[in-house]
């Protein structure tokens, strides 16, 4: 699974923070590496007005074989929260759009996939 991160001039962090979104990623998605082929972590600020306390934003769109693209977005006061929203966000998502390709025998659904 290949991670990509684009950031708003507003998130700091360069090399430490991409490596840091990639250990992230993979940690919390890791179990999907074999359908998802690639996660777009897009990180910015919520809103132009500062000194409110929710103003960070996680943006994932996680791109897999033979699916359409799935998007999540979580909004929290620090990056860090709004990436681990996100990304729970994201693994329920997939939980649910993968699982509807099986049945809970794990045989293959008369609806394709």
């Amino acid at each position: 699974m290949q991670v990509k991160l684009n950031s708003d001039d507003k998130v700091h962090g360069g090399e430490s923070l991409a490596a840091w979104v990639q250990k992230e990623t993979l940690d919390r998605l890791g179990r999907f590496a074999e359908q998802v082929t690639r996660v777009d972590v897009h990180l910015g600020d919520a809103s132009a007005v500062h000194g409110q306390v929710v103003d960070k934003r996680c943006t994932l769109e996680a791109r897999m074989a033979g699916h359409a693209p799935l998007a999540v977005s979580h909004e929290a006061g620090k990056v860090a929260d709004a990436m681990h929203g996100a990304l729970d966000k994201l693994a329920r998502k997939l939980d649910s759009t993968l699982g509807r390709a099986r049945d809970p025998h794990a045989r293959d659904s008369i609806r394709g996939g």
